[in-house]
């Protein structure tokens, strides 16, 4: 029961205090990363850069999954709680999206486009309503795999250190895993290492928002649709989330100055502000489902 009672607790506090506003941990963390990067990050050959990025992702995530590993021995097993909390992300992820959602629904586009700039990587100075929508939509179903079913799903698997290595590697995925001329070699390891540990997540999350949502379409769009996008992990997830949703999500996006060419995924009415919400009420009821499972699968095995 105790993993149970964590996650619990852990979602609980993410519902009440949110993210800390001020000394989170993932942005110190985030300059610290910053200041790896830029000493190994030099315009070395191909070859060198892959193992300097390799190397700078080891002695980032290593230290600090050996660190926690002692807290817990010493401080005993519940230290994992305000560390699975503080990977969570699921109330601050609803309040920017519901700060997109009234921006679109008061004709507010200027405003709706900064607060969608705020969670999404894409440049949004020239979206349309509907592009806002849609950019606000997909990352709500990314994030949450990302922001919340990995780190509990880790949590499960490999307790408080798993949170640490999920939550911490995904984050330089975030800062390191574009395919640009700075990070497509350097950023390498980060890309692989944080597919391989959003495999699982992914298609859990994916199956959940099937089910949750309309569950043949989001089946069928899983099945003809994953495969056309770039990432193996973010097809399943947005594929049948849009199913799910009944709303179509993708297409062609503006990322640091290039055109980046997308396929539309799931099948019914366009992105709105509606949407928005709807996405959000998809996840909250994904993340209820979860924690009714793992309350049975505990008491099955107590």
């Amino acid at each position: 029961m105790s993993g149970f009672l964590i996650v619990l607790v852990a979602v609980l506090a993410d519902c009440l205090f949110k993210e800390p506003s001020r000394f989170h941990p993932l942005i110190g963390f985030g300059h610290l990363a910053n200041s790896v990067e830029s000493r190994f990050n030099k315009n070395w050959e191909a070859v060198t850069t892959k193992s300097f990025g390799f190397f700078a992702l080891l002695i980032l995530l290593l230290p600090a999954v050996f660190f926690v590993q002692w807290l817990v021995l010493v401080l005993g097993e519940w230290i994992a709680a305000p560390l699975l909390y503080l990977a969570l992300g699921q109330a601050s992820l609803a309040e920017h999206a519901d700060s997109v959602s009234n921006a679109l629904k008061n004709n507010e586009l200027i405003e709706a486009r900064k607060r969608v700039g705020w969670i999404v990587s894409r440049e949004c100075d020239e979206l349309s309503g509907n592009e806002v929508a849609r950019a606000a939509t997909e990352s709500i179903l990314e994030n949450g795999c990302d922001a919340i079913f990995g780190a509990i799903f880790w949590f499960l698997i490999a307790g408080a250190p798993g949170v640490i290595l999920y939550r911490l590697a995904n984050t330089l995925d975030a800062m390191w895993g574009y395919r640009n001329a700075r990070y497509s070699q350097f950023g390498w390891a980060t890309a692989k290492l944080d597919d391989l540990l959003n495999w699982v997540p992914a298609r859990l999350t994916a199956l959940s928002y099937a089910f949750i949502g309309k569950t043949e379409t989001a089946l069928r769009c899983w099945k003809e649709q994953a495969n056309l996008c770039e990432s193996p992990n973010g097809g399943p997830v947005m594929a049948a989330g849009a199913g799910a949703l009944g709303v179509i999500l993708g297409g062609n996006g503006r990322y640091h100055g290039k055109l980046k060419i997308k396929p539309l995924l799931g099948e019914g009415g366009n992105a709105s502000a509606d949407s928005i919400s709807a996405a959000v009420s998809l996840v909250r009821k994904t993340l209820l489902l979860w924690i009714v499972v793992i309350f049975i699968f505990s008491n099955s095995h107590a």
